[in-house]
């Protein structure tokens, strides 16, 4: 059995290992998406030394961007 789904989380590009709690989300409109969706998975979980899981980073990334259009 693999320790490893086939998907990398999209924030820091290493791998989610079974049993992790992973987030997907769903993305319309991309370049790789002809047609259709894509998707993205981030960790879900906060990992040693952190304060953040990469989710939680990938949100306030998209906040801070929004937030610094709208200014």
């Amino acid at each position: 059995m693999s320790s490893y789904i086939s998907v990398q989380c999209s924030f820091c590009r290493s791998c989610i290992s079974t049993g992790e709690r992973w987030v997907r989300e769903k993305a319309f409109g991309t370049e790789f998406a002809v047609g259709g969706a894509t998707y993205d998975w981030y960790h879900a979980d906060v990992f040693a030394g952190q304060e953040r899981s990469c989710w939680e980073k990938h949100e306030l990334q998209r906040e801070t961007a929004r937030m610094s259009r709208a200014a």
